[in-house]
């Protein structure tokens, strides 16, 4: 089964954050179709690459309801991934986030 989730991603800067949009593949733990918001990676660099990188977010939402999960950043290749651990927690809690009524918290 191909489930891919649109997701947010935050690289956490020293005195910094940048944006990113991407697409989760819940079987895998990859992250794919990265875009950046306001960044550019050909004159600066991956996100992780830089000096003041400290760790990277992803957040999944429903609505006004979102999921947060720690997002795992390669420095050389620029890749993103969520670790098998993480990613069997994320789909229990991702799993109560679609199923939840709208207005549930």
């Amino acid at each position: 089964m191909d489930l891919r989730l649109p997701i947010t991603i935050i690289d956490e800067l020293s005195d910094d954050e940048i944006h990113a949009q991407g697409e989760l593949d819940l079987a895998s733990g990859e992250i794919r179709n990265v875009r950046y918001e306001d960044y550019d990676v050909a004159t600066e660099g991956v996100p992780a690459s830089r000096k003041d990188y400290e760790f990277s977010v992803g957040i999944l939402r429903n609505g006004q309801r979102e999921v947060e999960f720690r997002v795992e950043a390669d420095a050389l290749g620029g890749k993103y991934s969520v670790t098998p651990s993480e990613l069997l927690e994320l789909k229990g809690r991702a799993a109560k986030l679609f199923t939840q009524a709208p207005g549930a918290r």
